[in-house]
């Protein structure tokens, strides 16, 4: 028998197809951006900047003083973590209602926390919509729970109006609906106008609302977030995580903010003990510093307006961001100019949309890596990118 390592991918493919495959698997490709190793990896909106030391160091104490109770399964409500998230986001957007624990729910990245929703709300027979382009994760939690996807429409500057929003809510009676907020890949976050015409048009079909919050904490300033929203609206959800802003991605740890009854929800679909007491400890920890973290959050705002900044005077189409990256239009050939980044030992995401591409807002070194790059293949022997305009 051969090792997968000394399969060809076409060998591969065949064994993958002789299994007994659920039909809606077979022919499909797992999610995923390229692993390259370059001088300058910005593709998946990590935080590019280091856990600061203080963190580091605080986390590995809570991990040690974790470890020693390993043999016991951990706390099956992760009390302390919700209680420290809770005040973190009543913090962090000043709500007039702060949060408690009860309000609070968390799993391994918001990956999880979406499966929890989907599983708890969509399902056979049951629909989501989302409106892409958007995360393109979507459409996989839909299928994994056997839920109808839907995909709705935006604008055609990729914006989203609380009109239109609402009449395709009331089109579809979807079981549950998406809106990212900020938007990825496009950066783009949405007015509290268009939440709740959301939540109003939803009212009238059993929906649940879920607002994708991942890239909440670098919103513009000004720039509300839908968590002050969540008084009285109890089929509202907002989601977070602690990968992008917390520098935690490879922590994995995403959160939501609900009404009390949308968390004992959830409990029915979570599998017994799924937080881990290593992920509660690191958790916990980072939140502890979460101004020590926060710090870089505001350094990555600032490359982040460079770009687009940068971006435009080269004569190219960047879409103002909410986020820690920006999306950006105006090339002729979006692949050749992912290609000669890449060659410059730039990684860059190339999202599937012609002439488009997006960039995480990293180091300041990083950035002048990319923005250098760029301008040279605008300006230089490779094919010129179109003029905006």
């Amino acid at each position: 028998m051969t090792t997968p390592q000394e399969d060809s991918q076409e060998q591969r493919s065949q064994k993958l197809a002789a299994l007994p495959l659920r039909e809606e698997l077979r022919g499909q490709e797992p999610y995923g951006a390229p692993q390259l190793t370059v001088p300058a990896m910005l593709n998946v909106n990590e935080t590019t900047y280091d856990v600061p030391a203080e963190v580091v160091e605080a986390i590995t104490e809570q991990v040690r003083r974790a470890a020693v109770g390993l043999n016991r399964y951990p706390d099956r409500e992760f009390t302390a973590l919700r209680e420290k998230l809770a005040d973190y986001l009543s913090r962090e957007s000043s709500l007039s209602s702060p949060l408690a624990a009860e309000n609070m729910w968390a799993a391994n990245g918001s990956n999880e926390i979406m499966q929890h929703i989907f599983q708890a709300f969509a399902g056979p027979g049951r629909s989501v919509l989302a409106f892409p382009p958007t995360y393109s994760m979507y459409p996989l939690y839909a299928r994994g729970t056997y839920s109808d996807y839907i995909a709705g429409e935006r604008e055609d500057d990729f914006t989203q109006s609380a009109e239109s929003v609402a009449r395709q809510i009331r089109a579809h009676r979807p079981h549950v609906v998406i809106l990212c907020s900020p938007n990825n890949p496009t950066g783009t976050a949405l007015g509290l106008d268009v939440v709740e015409a959301a939540y109003e048009a939803a009212r009238d079909s059993d929906t649940m609302v879920v607002v994708d919050e991942a890239y909440g904490e670098f919103r513009q300033q000004g720039t509300p977030s839908a968590l002050e929203l969540l008084a009285g609206r109890e089929r509202l959800i907002v989601s977070r995580t602690m990968s992008k802003a917390f520098a935690l991605a490879g922590g994995r740890l995403g959160y939501l903010a609900a009404a009390p009854e949308v968390t004992d929800a959830l409990r029915l679909v979570r599998l017994p003990y799924h937080l881990s007491a290593i992920t509660q400890a690191t958790a916990e920890a980072a939140l502890d510093h979460s101004a020590a973290l926060m710090a870089n959050v505001e350094r990555i705002r600032v490359q982040r307006d460079r770009i687009v900044a940068e971006l435009g005077a080269m004569g190219l189409d960047p879409k103002p961001s909410d986020a820690n990256f920006v999306f950006f239009g105006g090339l002729q050939d979006e692949k050749a100019a992912w290609k000669h980044l890449l060659d410059d030992g730039v990684l860059i995401r190339d999202v599937g949309i012609p002439q488009h591409l997006r960039v995480t807002a990293g180091t300041a070194e990083e950035t002048t890596s990319f923005l250098d790059s760029l301008r040279r293949y605008v300006s230089g022997g490779s094919p010129r990118a179109a003029a905006h305009g």
